[in-house]
């Protein structure tokens, strides 16, 4: 099942040239810019993304280089870099989410009217118990 939602996805960020990966920080990028408090350092988005730091500044580098990412050192702390969406990081951006959700209510829709269940599993699935994180077997 995840191999053929991952597939669907693929096929949806193709035509926008952006991996998973990096639509993911894009789209984490432009939530935390909506919803934060001013320009997050990359740190807070690999926090946000659940990425790992050092892959998410590789990442953020090749966005940066094709215009889609602005990057700035922070006034306050020279190890810490602001990130922005520029204009065009935004626009990409607003396509790529649009056929990202278009593919995703074609994969979820023979789930009808058992998507709520669907996803309260999965959200039980993916949440740690009080063990440590482990899940009973």
């Amino acid at each position: 099942m995840t191999l053929s939602w991952q597939r669907s996805i693929r096929a949806a960020l193709a035509p926008y040239g952006l991996t998973h990966v990096q639509f993911v920080l894009l789209a984490s990028l432009w939530w935390l810019d909506e919803h934060g408090s001013g320009q997050p350092i990359q740190a807070d988005l690999a926090e946000h993304a659940g990425t790992d730091p050092m892959m998410t500044s590789q990442v953020i580098r090749k966005l940066a280089v094709r215009g889609l990412v602005g990057r700035q050192p922070d006034p306050a702390d020279s190890r810490a870099v602001r990130l922005m969406l520029t204009a065009e990081g935004r626009a990409l951006l607003a396509g790529a989410l649009a056929d990202v959700e278009a593919a995703d209510e074609e994969y979820f829709a023979a789930l009808g009217d058992k998507r709520g269940e669907f996803g309260q599993a999965l959200a039980l699935l993916s949440s740690p118990d009080d063990q440590g994180g482990h899940r009973p077997r």
